[in-house]
């Protein structure tokens, strides 16, 4: 039996590497809009109560919108947008987020979807907060740098048009200077902060790629945790994981630069623990492709999970765009 899919936003960056994964697959029937309907509210109630699950790839408050529309008891909806992702009935889809998790998305009727940064952040505090080496209310930095595609259509035409001054002048740009970027939420939410982490996100000259950053001053923390501690809880935490590895020390320590396209094309997440054990320092730093886990990879297997199908179905499949 194939289940159908819809996928609302198709056209968008997220919606069209989604499609693109999901392509080809025997056990899925897409459904989709011809280009004159796709904003034609009565075509999209239709289309969204047809479909057995929904893939929403849109701006937050048309994702609310949508939600809306729903009228079918058996429609399923994963949100990629920010609107439902600390939202009271909606299950987290970071499906390495505890050892529960998956079992709860498969279960789930709404799931919202990670942000990028937010999911990599998530997946570095999260064990060090359970632990109890990181004190919830511990003032913790993030800085992060992402390739262009991560803002949307209006920031890959901006650096993709050669008559655009980011195209010829910008090899890199911070933002969220008010510092109150939309995924901040997200993170202390699922991460356990009690605070908002102070959050620093950078766009590259390069259209997809990412790197989170968290440095830590074990020194400073009470109980001064050790590297090895550090190590041992995140390596923990994902052991067994199909699309989450933290390297271990020997293999983080001989790495003398880290590149934010090293994983393009897959929906994976490396974890590094870059030490300097004399000082106390630590610095995590998670790898990963922004519109692979971090996006559309990340959908593709919450969509397996609800649907009862291998976890890794299509994700094995490179998408360059």
């Amino acid at each position: 039996m194939t289940a159908k899919i819809f996928i609302d936003g198709e056209v968008g960056t997220t919606g069209l590497q989604i499609r693109a994964r999901l392509e080809g697959r025997s056990e899925l029937e897409l459904i989709s809009l011809d280009s004159d309907r796709r904003k034609d509210a009565a075509a999209r109630r239709e289309a969204i109560n047809a479909a057995d699950l929904v893939i929403l790839c849109l701006p937050d408050e048309a994702s609310k919108e949508a939600v809306t529309f729903l009228n079918n008891p058996h429609t399923r909806m994963i949100d990629a947008s920010t609107a439902h992702r600390t939202a009271e009935g909606w299950t987290y889809g970071f499906p390495e987020w505890r050892r529960d998790q998956a079992q709860k998305i498969a279960e789930a009727r709404f799931v919202s979807n990670p942000g990028c940064y937010a999911l990599t952040s998530v997946a570095m505090l999260t064990p060090l907060v359970e632990a109890g080496l990181l004190p919830a209310d511990w003032p913790v930095s993030i800085n992060a740098i992402s390739g262009y595609s991560g803002g949307g259509k209006s920031m890959i035409a901006s650096f993709e048009d050669p008559q655009d001054a980011a195209y010829t002048e910008t090899p890199f740009r911070v933002y969220g200077l008010s510092l109150a970027h939309k995924h901040v939420p997200e993170i202390q939410h699922w991460s356990g902060l009690s605070a908002p982490p102070l959050f620093v996100p950078s766009v590259g000259n390069y259209y997809k790629g990412m790197i989170v950053q968290v440095p830590l001053a074990l020194n400073a923390i009470p109980g001064k945790p050790s590297v090895d501690a550090v190590h041992a809880a995140l390596a923990e935490r994902y052991q067994g994981c199909r699309f989450v590895r933290v390297l271990g020390p020997d293999e983080t320590a001989s790495i003398t630069k880290l590149e934010p396209e090293d994983l393009n094309g897959s929906n994976d997440l490396m974890i590094h623990v870059f030490a300097n054990a004399a000082r106390g320092h630590v610095m995590l730093a998670g790898v990963l492709d922004n519109l692979g886990k971090g996006a559309s990879g990340q959908a593709v297997q919450n969509l397996n999970l609800m649907l009862g199908l291998p976890e890794e179905a299509g994700l094995d499949k490179v998408v360059d765009r």
